[in-house]
């Protein structure tokens, strides 16, 4: 069934990332503002393992409560969390993931056969994984594989940003921020997908630079 998906081209590069990253971009970018393709926030750090590396990927930001138990991955919309490993912000591996009737499908982490914006799903990839994608309110499904976890789901916006603090900064009212100021996200929902991989299979010197995309056919 996977192997009969289209060329996907990309979208949106999200953030740049070296060791520990987190980067939000909610509602920013116009030309996929609220859509199923809108990326959030992503972010790379070092899983409780010390050996391994864990990416998410946040999509779909702002979805209420009420709305959450019917918001879904949109099965034309690829994430691709991209490893440049030699310091030419080219990617040398990539990790894909994309839904399919009720479960995500990971491919990678793989060197990719064409880098930039165009992706074909990479099928071939040695340590595949899939997993359940978990509802909301129940407890979380964790899908493992040649020493990778994976989760794909909704979760709580983790991300805290004070808004109307950041405006009246912006705007002269204000000269910092509050200690701990109101958080702009509470209530609100994410579409998440998690992926944790040993240090081993991303390779390099130890200092990675690593984004996210999202790729529609």
């Amino acid at each position: 069934m996977m192997k009969n998906l289209k060329t996907i081209l990309g979208v949106g590069v999200v953030a740049l990332a070296s060791c520990f990253i987190i980067a939000a971009d909610h509602i920013d970018a116009p030309a996929v503002q609220g859509g199923t393709s809108d990326i959030t926030d992503f972010y790379a750090f070092q899983g409780e393992d010390t050996n391994n590396l864990v990416f998410v990927a946040n999509v779909q930001g702002l979805i209420s409560p009420a709305n959450t138990e019917s918001a879904t991955f949109d099965e034309n919309v690829l994430i691709e969390f991209n490893i440049d490993n030699t310091g030419d912000n080219i990617e040398d591996l990539i990790i894909q993931a994309i839904p399919r009737d009720g479960k995500m499908y990971f491919f990678g982490p793989v060197t990719p056969s064409q880098t930039g914006l165009n992706s074909v799903i990479e099928t071939n990839a040695t340590a595949n994984g899939v997993v359940a994608i978990s509802k909301y309110g129940d407890a979380p499904v964790i899908g493992t594989n040649a020493g990778m976890s994976f989760f794909a789901g909704p979760r709580d916006d983790p991300f805290f940003m004070d808004f109307a603090q950041y405006s009246a900064i912006i705007g002269g009212t204000a000269t910092g921020f509050n200690n701990p100021g109101t958080d702009t996200f509470a209530g609100s929902n994410v579409m998440s997908i998690v992926v944790e991989v040993p240090k081993a299979m991303i390779g390099g010197s130890g200092t990675i630079n690593t984004w996210v995309e999202s790729k529609t056919k």
